[in-house]
């Protein structure tokens, strides 16, 4: 049984990441990747809204597994590979909404910025970029996507702070869209997306990849 299972309600279509923590490894990013092709191959309308289960949307990368049992050649592809997800998702042809059922951290956080807009839970998990406290630099491409969506000085206080945002916090810098609690999260996220569910068509990737050249460009870059 796969980890990540994609449902329709209406003209939303639901991808679940179920796999405890929620990080990305190469497998998880085949079915990221089949069940986005699923959502694109429906046309119009469409729209897609992505979560987690239990208390984590994200932990993002699986540093134990890359600096432990990968090869060699998996840990050259691994970080491309999740950037790629990073991009694919920023310009992808129908509206996209972030249901932050949890934790957001580091790739994870990076992801939800990706997404046209973003929503969150309310008095636990954390929405956080923890590469000061790992004494770890980002890639240029994971430094783009969020100057590319969320204000300057938000951006640099995010990345030099570490600081760990509740729902409210996220709120107050603009990172996210929504705050509400526990059991809304997702039905909020798919109410926002199913407005505009029309506006489904590849032009919407042409008028993203417009706004983000200078930030897809340094997603695709492979060396730090």
């Amino acid at each position: 049984m796969g980890t990540i299972h994609l449902t329709r309600e209406g003209d939303v279509f639901v991808v679940r990441y179920d796999n405890g923590e929620n990080r990305f490894r190469p497998d998880t990013l085949s079915e990221w990747h089949a069940a986005l092709d699923e959502v694109e191959g429906a046309g119009n309308p469409a729209a897609l809204v992505t979560t987690g289960t239990g208390k984590f949307y994200s932990n993002g990368l699986d540093l134990e597994w890359m600096l432990g049992t990968a090869t060699e050649e998996e840990r050259a592809d691994y970080i491309p590979a999740v950037l790629g997800l990073m991009a694919r998702i920023l310009v992808f042809p129908t509206i996209t909404v972030a249901a932050l059922n949890g934790h957001a951290f580091g790739a994870g956080a990076q992801i939800s910025l990706g997404h046209d807009f973003r929503v969150m839970r309310t008095e636990r998990g954390y929405w956080c970029m923890p590469e000061i406290d790992m004494k770890s630099p980002l890639h240029p491409g994971m430094t783009a996507i969020i100057e590319a969506r969320v204000p300057r000085q938000v951006a640099h206080e995010l990345i030099v702070t570490g600081t760990r945002y509740s729902a409210e916090a996220a709120l107050e810098k603009s990172i996210i869209d929504h705050a509400v609690p526990e059991d809304e999260v997702v039905s909020k996220a798919c109410e926002i997306a199913a407005q505009y569910a029309s506006k489904a068509d590849p032009a919407m990737t042409a008028l993203k990849k417009g706004m983000y050249p200078h930030t897809l460009e340094a997603l695709a870059q492979r060396k730090m």
